[in-house]
């Protein structure tokens, strides 16, 4: 499973480059530029990260070498979908199942968690992200709590990318979790079984505040969900790599952009009603950004 991902700022307090100001003088704008072409972006994208320790094992270091070296993949992914001009971004962090690691391993990832955010939060903010996060989290240590609440709290107001940090999450836990509220407002008479619909019980989820991901990406070839998002994920797009997470890069994350843009989403329809005239342009263009990439 993933594990914490952390923010590395580029710059100095003070006299920052934006991202967006870092992207007119980039190589990859053009790439960029050709997909947002598209018309056919996600807005909402869903990261597993996995892969930390295998990275770490591969080459004879210790796990935490991976779960650092995953740093830098967190700050490529944030960067890269707001420059794209995607609207969230949901990264499973550390689940429920989590907490049966090692002690040490989990004290060094909450460590992280709490050293590294407080340092990143000033460029996030700067460059209109806005933190929020899912999961059980009063199980995290009370500095991590506070660290958490202190980056929710400077970033409530921006109004570009969402991150969303799924933190000693699992969805069968919020799905239940949502069950027994659901539950006693049917007691309390407040609600009846007959009113019940899909989008009332999203609404009693923690992931109320935004929309199903379009696209869930998983790193290091294994192809389940591990109990995430399960309730949200129904027609989600899927995208596998085989690499590991530490050495997922923005080359990658516009390869599983690409790719979910050449698909077609029918929600149950056929394809003659869902294509459009545009789809000879869009091929073409799909076509150059893979050029690009190689």
């Amino acid at each position: 499973m993933p594990s914490i991902p952390i923010f590395v700022a580029s710059k100095a307090k003070g006299g920052r480059v934006t991202w967006s100001e870092e992207l007119a003088s980039s190589e990859n704008r053009h790439i960029q530029q050709m997909l947002r072409s598209t018309g056919k972006m996600p807005r909402h994208v869903a990261i597993i990260m996995d892969g930390n320790g295998r990275w770490a094992q591969e080459r004879g270091r210790l796990r935490i070498d991976g779960h650092k070296e995953g740093m830098e993949s967190v700050r490529a992914a944030v960067k890269t979908s707001s420059q794209l001009g995607i609207k969230y971004l949901t990264l499973y962090a550390f689940s429920i199942e989590n907490w049966k690691r090692p002690v040490p391993e989990v004290r060094f990832l909450m460590s992280l968690l709490e050293s590294y955010l407080r340092k990143e939060v000033d460029e996030l903010h700067d460059n209109g992200v806005r933190i929020r996060t899912i999961g059980k989290t009063n199980a995290l240590p009370k500095s991590v709590q506070r660290v958490l609440q202190e980056a929710i709290d400077r970033t409530a107001k921006n109004e570009g990318l969402t991150l969303t940090l799924a933190l000693s999450y699992g969805s069968r836990w919020d799905i239940l979790r949502a069950m027994q509220v659901l539950a006693m407002d049917i007691r309390r008479g407040t609600l009846s079984p007959e009113d019940l619909t899909e989008e009332m019980v999203s609404s009693y989820l923690q992931t109320s505040f935004m929309p199903d991901p379009d696209l869930i990406i998983r790193t290091s070839g294994e192809v389940r969900l591990s109990n995430f998002l399960l309730w949200e994920a129904a027609y989600s797009e899927l995208y596998i790599t085989d690499g590991l997470w530490p050495d997922f890069r923005s080359a990658e994350l516009y390869r599983a952009l690409t790719d979910y843009v050449m698909r077609e989403r029918r929600f149950g329809k056929i394809s003659a009603q869902v294509r459009s005239d545009s789809s000879a342009t869009t091929t073409s263009t799909l076509e150059r950004i893979l050029n690009a990439l190689k």
